[in-house]
């Protein structure tokens, strides 16, 4: 099965609401759709996380696509890295890893979407098998205020979602009311906070040990990203359990984190890894030194919830309590299956491929956003 063809469309897919975190306040989620077509006729689908914006990422694939047309399906990974060493790397901008990642891992994914339905068979059992029936999220809680998010949150508890996700690090006062709030109405679930980066050491110290007191399973990334192991291991007395997020993108990453001690679980989206197979062998890292990997969610569509609800499904290690983020936008991308967790769980998908079908309306109304935005 060769590639005729890569297809790429720009899209702004907006928010229900205004989303609030420490990094600001985001209203659409900017993605690029990837088509991969095929000489027997079979499309492969995925899509690239892009940030801060689309162009600088539409630039490469487009310089990138030449070097898959005429290839194997089934090259798609040694295609990808040889396109790095001789268009990306060879022209200076080799450090460039991650944003490298985010921006190809689109094609590798769309590529395993196409094996899957060339060979009938969901993209979970080309890799290996599925280890379990289930995948399970955390209910993402959202809102400004402390009010709004104890609202959200009360609702969520009632929805049945065991563990709950709450973004902190806009504010000190503000966070310590937030969380209060939120465990106020939902005293039994287990609670998870983000504070992305946004605190140096000492703040980061007297945040946690403030917010102890609330019954904090994990907090994730509290310190900026670029201290690596040692900025987390500066945490370590508090007797917070941490996860690190940004620290880590690529499986080498992972191993020096996991070698450190530092945390109790990695955060790792298939976008940062630059798609499925570098993810499993960050998840096999992981695994090695007795750590859950839990699916980092980006700005995204239900288009990757499918695409890791399989590949998630085929590690041991898998966190039980997953990021998803298509919730959170007015309109989907995916018209089937249907991506609501029912008490905080979906099953394994288990059609060909990434098993989903795309709303055309939604992609075509997502472009025209897009198109506007350009103007």
């Amino acid at each position: 099965m060769k590639i005729t063809n890569i297809k790429t469309t720009p899209l702004l897919c907006k928010f229900k609401q205004d989303y609030h975190w420490a990094d600001g306040v985001t209203l659409c989620s900017p993605v690029v759709l990837i088509e991969v077509e095929t000489d027997e006729g079979i499309v492969g689908i995925a899509e690239s996380g892009v940030g801060p914006t689309i162009e600088p990422m539409l630039s490469v694939l487009h310089d990138a696509i030449p070097h898959f047309i005429g290839r194997s399906v089934f090259d798609g990974n040694r295609l990808i890295w040889e396109y790095f060493q001789s268009g990306f790397k060879a022209r200076g901008v080799g450090s460039q890893y991650r944003f490298f990642s985010r921006t190809m891992s689109g094609i590798e994914l769309a590529l395993w979407d196409a094996i899957g339905k060339g060979l009938n068979q969901p993209v979970c059992n080309i890799l290996g098998g599925a280890v379990r029936d289930k995948v399970g999220y955390f209910g993402f809680v959202q809102g400004d205020t402390a009010e709004e998010l104890a609202e959200h949150a009360g609702q969520l508890a009632k929805e049945g979602y065991p563990v709950l996700y709450v973004k902190v690090g806009r504010d000190d006062r503000l966070d310590v009311d937030i969380v209060a709030a939120v465990r106020k109405v939902a005293p039994n679930v287990r609670l998870r906070l983000d504070a992305n980066e946004a605190w140096d050491t000492l703040r980061a110290v007297r945040m946690m040990e403030k917010l102890k007191a609330f019954d904090i399973e994990i907090m994730e990334q509290p310190v900026p990203g670029i201290g690596g192991s040692d900025a987390l291991l500066r945490l370590r007395g508090v007797g917070m359990p941490l996860s690190a997020d940004q620290s880590v993108y690529l499986p080498e990453e992972v191993f020096e984190m996991c070698r450190s001690h530092a945390v109790d679980a990695i955060v790792l989206g298939l976008h940062e890894t630059c798609g499925a197979l570098r993810w499993r062998k960050a998840a096999a890292v992981a695994e090695a030194a007795n750590i859950r990997i839990n699916i980092h969610g980006i700005f995204e569509t239900g288009i990757t919830t499918c695409i890791a609800n399989q590949v998630g499904a085929t590690v041991p290690n898998l966190d039980d309590a997953n990021q998803i983020m298509w919730q959170l936008l007015e309109e989907d991308l995916v018209e089937s299956p249907d991506l609501r967790p029912v008490n905080g769980f979906l099953p394994v998908l288990k059609k060909p491929g990434y098993g989903f079908e795309l709303d055309l309306d939604a992609v075509g109304r997502a472009a025209e956003v897009y198109c506007k935005q350009k103007r």
